[in-house]
């Protein structure tokens, strides 16, 4: 075997293990919080409904415009007359949501739009320290939950959001938020995948993430809530056309 081909065997096995270790591209269910099967159950029983032109899906972030310390307010009043749902479950890492749409949360639905929010949970570490998800690992499974996404509902639009800030401006995580955004933003191709960074809207001029908006510098509380639904207002109603 000469050296060429050598090469070639170990760079495809190589590609082959990288691939067996992105956990955010396996898709898998939950067994904390002790409710997330039932949401789950709920969410497709949701679906089988129908009537659906606006799904939010993602994690504690979107789950939070049901809060009344978050969106809750502003839901019933911006959002639910426009038949919207909202499927985001806490803790939710992207293999979780893939795990969700594989296992029926969008059977019977055809919205006009999908408002997509999910990776945060994938960055960062566990507290043993090892790393969730590399940055590249995370791109790689938002993009993979977008594909998906797309091939169970042909004709919806996705507005994908890049990550929110969060921690403080020393934070690592701050640098990992930014590169997985400066990834996703390829995803965009104006027409079936629009993506924005709304990021920015949250900061004060130095970069700061106030506890005035994110009291523990991960979730937003009403005022950022209702900043997030005045910063994606335009386009959402130019998608919802």
């Amino acid at each position: 075997m000469n050296l060429r081909r050598v090469f070639g065997v170990l760079a495809a096995c190589l590609s082959l293990h990288s691939f067996a270790e992105n956990t955010a591209l396996v898709p898998v269910p939950r067994d904390f919080p002790t409710n997330w099967m039932a949401r789950h159950e709920g969410y497709v029983a949701d679906a089988k409904q129908g009537g659906i032109d606006l799904l939010f899906l993602g994690d504690s972030i979107t789950d939070g415009w049901r809060w009344d310390n978050g969106g809750g307010k502003i839901w019933p009043e911006v959002y639910a007359p426009r038949h919207a749902a909202n499927f985001g479950i806490g803790y939710d890492r992207i293999q979780n949501v893939l795990w969700r749409i594989e296992n029926g949360e969008l059977e019977n639905l055809s919205p006009r739009v999908v408002v997509l929010l999910i990776g945060t949970n994938n960055a960062g570490s566990e507290d043993s320290g090892r790393p969730r998800n590399l940055t590249p690992e995370i791109i790689e499974g938002v993009s993979n939950l977008v594909r998906q996404i797309q091939v169970r509902l042909p004709r919806t639009k996705i507005l994908l959001l890049g990550l929110f800030p969060r921690g403080e401006k020393s934070d690592p995580i701050r640098a990992q938020v930014k590169a997985v955004n400066a990834g996703l933003a390829g995803l965009n191709d104006g027409k079936r995948v629009v993506f924005r960074d709304l990021g920015r809207r949250f900061l004060e001029p130095d970069g700061t993430l106030s506890r005035n908006l994110f009291p523990d510098l991960l979730h937003p509380n009403a005022r950022g809530y209702q900043i997030w639904a005045d910063a994606m207002a335009a386009t959402l109603s130019d998608m919802l056309k």
